[in-house]
Formats: structure tokens, C-alpha cells, sequence
């Protein structure tokens, strides 16, 4: 595996795989990487002859209370990763090279609507943060797939709505989120947690997993939704929402909705965590 940082050399590689007619797959991350992020490139490896991921922390998308300057760089632990999962070429820009007039004079891309309510909320501008960068990455790269984790389904919607909007040939695949043996999403932030908040974490799938089981029962959403929030709050969770929307679009549930997914966020000590389920909803 190959890395680099410069954008005129990152063009360059890519126009000779071009040239020899290759599939380009792209798998943008922040690093500090764990198995479910390598799953990504696993995908990756399977849809394209040429693999590039991204390490870059990409400050556009942290708000003024967040954890910029504490996210973990591991540079030489990402690179082993990325490596034994056949990724083929590593671009790890700087912020300089990303934002050379600095982040207030910096262009940015907004997707209206999917972006907001869930995680748009209670995170403003985060996800016009997500789509600039990723436009950028996707500028760069041109790639002919992209991979994404289904574990933030809302940057997932977002992403995908960018794609069709700007009219960019690029697939997005969505890629099921790996887990923990006791059900934990794996996440970056999981590290976050000490080891009695860290035994508590796995209560965030348990409960969306009953939530699942009160729908498919045929219980109302609003009631299931009411009862699942208390069970996050029994749990140890400070619950920032928990919602049942449609699985396609994020939209309202309508009376002949059947795809939906569950979607929840909660903080535990210093971690903030997500997650998602996704539920074909009786008649």
C-alpha cells in the first residue's frame, strides 16, 4: 500500500489506473480505525481493482463543543490495518491542503431536508461539513463506488441524496454495521468509555432490538417509541432522540409505510453513541 498527500500526485496515480480502464473504489474515513471501518475496504476490495481510502480529519464537520483536538490520530496503526484489508493507496492530506483559504472562506455543499432533524439537530452544520468534504473527496478521487457504514444512516442519506442531486456517476454501497459480541456498533467513541459504562453500552441495540419486537407485534410507534426511551434512561443513557422513520428517504412514517428504520442516539459518560435498526413493519 501506497501513501500519500499531495493532491497533484494523488491525480496522477489515478490517471494511469484510468488510462488502464480500472474500477476505482473510495472509502473516506477520519482514522483511528476499527474493524468496522476495514469491512468498508473489504467491500471496497470486492467491487473494485483499485482501492483508495482517506485519512483526514476534517474540521468542517466538528462543532465549537466537540472533540476535535481529542480525536485519536494512529496513523501507523491505520496504515497496518488498511494494508492487511488490500487497500492499495492511502491519501492523508493535511488541512492546509484541503482548506487553503481557511474554513470560513471555504465553499461548502448543503443537502437540504435528509440533513436535518436526527443527528442535524442536535450537531448544526455537521452534515454540510460531511457532504463538502466528501464532494471534494469525490472530486479528487473520481471514483467509480464509494463505501460507506450503514451504522451513521443519516451521513449515508445524505451522501446519497449529494450523488443524485449533483448527477455524479458514482454507486454508493451501504455497508451493514459491524458489531461487538455483546451487540456494541463499533465506533471510535466506544474508547470513550470506561469499563462500567462500557458493559452499559450494549443497552442502546437491546433496546432498539425491543422496539423492533414491540412493532413488529403491531404496537404503535409512538407508544413503543415512549417506552423505549424510558428503557434507555433505566439503562444508564441520556437519550438525545430515538425516532422511527422511513427507511428510503428519513421521511415521516405514512399509513402504508413498511421499510423502516430506527434510529437513536445517546450519550453515556463522555461518549456519544448511535445506532440503527432497520425493520420491514407489518400491514
Amino acid at each position: 500500500m501506497r501513501t500519500i498527500s499531495d493532491i497533484a500526485e494523488l491525480r496522477r496515480i489515478l490517471a494511469d489506473v484510468r488510462r488502464q480502464e480500472q474500477r476505482i473504489a473510495l472509502v473516506p474515513t477520519m482514522g483511528n480505525l476499527h474493524a468496522g471501518h476495514l469491512a468498508l475496504v473489504e467491500a471496497a476490495r470486492a467491487r473494485a481493482d483499485v482501492v483508495v481510502a482517506t485519512i483526514f480529519v476534517n474540521p468542517l464537520q466538528f462543532g465549537p463543543n466537540e472533540d476535535l483536538d481529542a480525536y485519536p490520530r494512529t496513523l501507523a496503526d491505520d496504515q497496518a490495518g488498511l494494508s492487511a484489508a488490500g487497500c492499495d493507496l492511502l491519501f492523508t492530506p493535511s488541512t492546509a491542503t484541503i482548506y487553503p483559504r481557511g474554513l470560513e472562506a471555504q465553499t461548502r455543499v448543503c443537502v437540504p431536508g435528509v440533513s436535518e432533524g436526527l443527528c442535524g439537530a442536535s450537531r448544526p452544520g455537521h452534515f454540510d461539513g460531511v457532504s463538502t468534504i466528501v464532494t471534494m473527496l469525490f472530486n479528487l478521487v473520481q471514483p467509480d463506488i464509494a463505501c460507506f457504514g450503514e451504522k451513521d444512516y443519516q451521513q449515508l442519506m445524505v451522501i446519497r441524496r449529494l450523488v443524485i442531486d449533483l448527477h455524479l456517476p458514482i454507486e454508493i454501497v451501504g455497508v451493514p454495521i459491524v458489531r461487538a459480541d455483546d451487540g456494541l456498533a463499533l465506533s471510535s467513541r466506544n474508547g470513550y468509555l470506561n469499563a462500567e459504562q462500557r458493559a452499559r453500552a450494549p443497552g442502546l441495540y437491546r433496546t432498539l432490538c425491543e422496539l423492533r419486537d414491540e412493532l413488529l407485534a403491531g404496537r404503535p410507534p409512538s407508544i413503543a417509541v415512549d417506552t423505549a426511551l424510558a428503557r434507555l434512561s433505566e439503562r444508564g443513557f441520556e437519550p438525545e432522540y430515538l425516532e422511527v422513520r422511513r427507511a428510503g428517504d428519513l421521511g415521516p412514517l405514512g399509513e402504508d409505510s413498511r421499510d423502516a428504520v430506527l434510529l437513536a442516539a445517546a450519550r453515556l459518560g463522555p461518549a456519544r453513541l448511535i445506532d440503527n435498526l432497520t425493520v420491514r413493519l407489518p400491514r
